[in-house]
């Protein structure tokens, strides 16, 4: 859920990985939360280096960058940890000699520096730093959850130190209930009447009002506590008395349908009164039917059938219930065929640029490999759900409006879950020409990243996943030629690495930023015809364009598998031995 939700369920500690920028609104709810008694745990990670000067939501002062230890360019060693000092709560716990840290975010040098260290390694750097704010606590792993920068997160140490740290949060607790004791799910109740791990919505319960309150969704009945003690949450009282159940009973199933009123054709309702009248001329003519019973009968008949089409417009009015939701049908055609997406903007030219971009694009994708897309949809990043779609084009627009606090939210999750943004400025001749003056394009792609939480840039390096996905290329370009383009920066390589990758899904940078206005060089009409000339390199820069379109496409589709081929002289050199063995 959103980080409203989150907070509004009642949890006693939020867990922040690697999460650099907070958008104002949600740094004043988080502050709120800590306030009020509940736990921040932030882990450290390469958007966390990036940070650097006074925050708030921090226990100590960070310095920008990170610590590299162990790398063909460093000349530390790999640390290992100090044993845990004294008032620290991971004191008592044995510290593994076998566990390394090779990088590190580190903090600035101060006085209450040694207080609110945890824990350090052998050279005395904080590895895990705390301080109160308010009624709460914030606590940060001056290294990943992950055990790319550490061996730590591999350990059961790690397990320690997060049962003791999460067993220090309070919860946010209520004016009424400020004596009251909260114990967080331990073991809750499955539907099949088993005792499991809890689920993720499940909140802390109120013993005092553990009496009167019943099981519900966020307090499914089980044990809550911890392992060193807990309490049974029953799912049903002592009032309830059970009785044996009726086999006689019939059992259904939960079944919905649309309801379709054939009446309700226009074709039909004229079939059905030229019968009637049919019927009433033919037993007239037989002389079954006088002339003053036939008015009468004629009457009643028209009666019945005004009867029957308001029945029908009352059944068409039920069916139109349960039509599905056009934003429910939209997500179900975007889950079941993958498709390209571009970000309505509410300029009308661009958002035409875009989908006659991706249209051509599409085109082109589905005669050169075997993927084969659908039509581009356009999507408003206010409204629509992103996940359905791996690669989201958006072109930079003058009038582009600030993105609500949802919105922002809701493209963070996006990036952080695998999928690729690609952000283009479209003004790639206009960068540069005023030393120190950000063109249109780039001032509107500033006001957007500067509430996002990207990370760390490059410029794409000449071995970069993107150069070879499907063709190798070495140039961008698109409706204009030059620039350059920008990729998530990837970590320094470890002697022990064969590779260094992104953290995005499969290792897909988040983000692709460049100004060549690619949308307008794909761009083709209903003919199949380009709309908009490329300059300088007129054809073959589109085909280039073209190229590296399908480049972007595979890269957001399978990541960066073709990082693989680094291994093909090995193989080679191994299926030689073979042969002459």
């Amino acid at each position: 859920g959103t980080l409203d939700q989150v907070l509004d369920s009642g949890i006693a500690v939020l867990v922040l990985a690697d999460i650099g920028q907070l958008n104002e609104e949600e740094r004043e709810r988080v502050t709120e939360f800590v306030e009020n008694g509940g736990m921040l745990l932030r882990f450290s990670g390469p958007r966390i280096a990036a940070l650097s000067g006074e925050d708030s939501l921090m226990p100590v002062l960070l310095r920008g960058g990170e610590r590299l230890m162990g790398s063909a360019l460093a000349w530390e060693e790999p640390q290992r940890l100090a044993p845990f000092p004294e008032g620290s709560p991971f004191q008592g716990l044995p510290v593994n000699e076998e566990i390394t840290v090779s990088r590190q975010v580190l903090a600035e040098p101060s006085i209450e520096l040694a207080e609110n260290s945890w824990a350090r390694l052998e050279d005395g750097t904080p590895l895990v730093t705390a301080v109160s704010r308010g009624q709460g606590l914030i606590v940060l792993f001056h290294v990943p959850a992950s055990p790319g920068w550490s061996s730590l997160p591999l350990s059961g140490l790690f397990v320690e130190m997060l049962r003791r740290t999460v067993n220090l949060s309070g919860g946010i607790r209520g004016q009424s209930a400020q004596n009251a004791a909260t114990v967080p799910p331990y073991q809750t109740l499955d539907a099949f009447g088993r005792l499991v791990r809890p689920f993720p919505e499940t909140v802390a319960i109120d013993t005092s009002q553990m009496a009167n309150l019943s099981p519900n969704a966020q307090n499914p009945p089980g044990l809550y506590g911890n392992q060193d003690g807990f309490i049974a949450f029953n799912a049903i009282g002592e009032e309830v008395s059970l009785a044996p159940l009726n086999v006689g009973y019939p059992q259904f199933g939960y079944e919905t349908g649309r309801v379709l009123s054939v009446l309700k054709w226009p074709l039909l309702q004229l079939v059905l009164l030229i019968l009637i009248a049919d019927t009433f001329i033919s037993l007239f003519l037989r002389g079954y039917i006088s002339m003053p019973r036939l008015h009468a009968a004629a009457g009643r008949a028209g009666m019945l059938l005004l009867v029957a089409l308001a029945a029908a417009q009352i059944g068409d009015a039920r069916a139109a219930e349960g039509l599905p939701d056009p934003q429910a049908a939209m997500n179900m055609a975007s889950a079941l065929d993958t498709k390209l997406a571009y970000v309505i903007t509410g300029d009308g030219e661009a958002d035409e640029m875009s989908r006659a971009g991706l249209f051509g694009l599409s085109l082109q994708v589905h005669a050169r490999t075997v993927y084969e897309p659908v039509q581009p949809v356009g999507v408003d990043v206010e409204r629509d759900d992103l996940s359905f779609y791996p690669l989201l084009y958006w072109p930079m627009v003058a009038s582009q409006t600030d993105l609500s606090p949802a919105a922002l939210a809701k493209v963070d999750k996006f990036m952080r879950t695998g999928g690729t943004i690609l952000f283009d400025t479209r003004d790639q001749p206009l960068s540069g020409l005023a030393p120190g003056v950000a063109s249109p394009g780039e001032a509107t792609l500033r006001r957007i990243l500067e509430k996002l939480d990207i990370p760390p840039l490059q410029p794409v390096p000449p071995d970069h996943v993107l150069t070879k996905s499907f063709y190798l290329l070495s140039e961008f370009p698109g409706r204009w030629a030059g620039g350059q383009v920008w990729v998530e920066a990837l970590p320094e390589r470890r002697p022990e690495e064969e590779e260094a990758v992104a953290r995005g899904g499969d290792g897909v940078s988040p983000v692709i930023i460049g100004g060549n206005d690619w949308a307008a060089a794909w761009a083709l009409d209903g003919e199949a015809t380009p709309i908009a000339a490329v300059v300088p390199g007129g054809e073959y820069q589109r085909e280039i364009a073209n190229r590296f379109g399908i480049n972007v496409v595979i890269y957001a589709l399978t990541g960066n598998y073709k990082t693989d081929q680094v291994h093909i002289q090995t193989l080679l050199d191994r299926l030689g031995e073979e042969g002459e063995d």
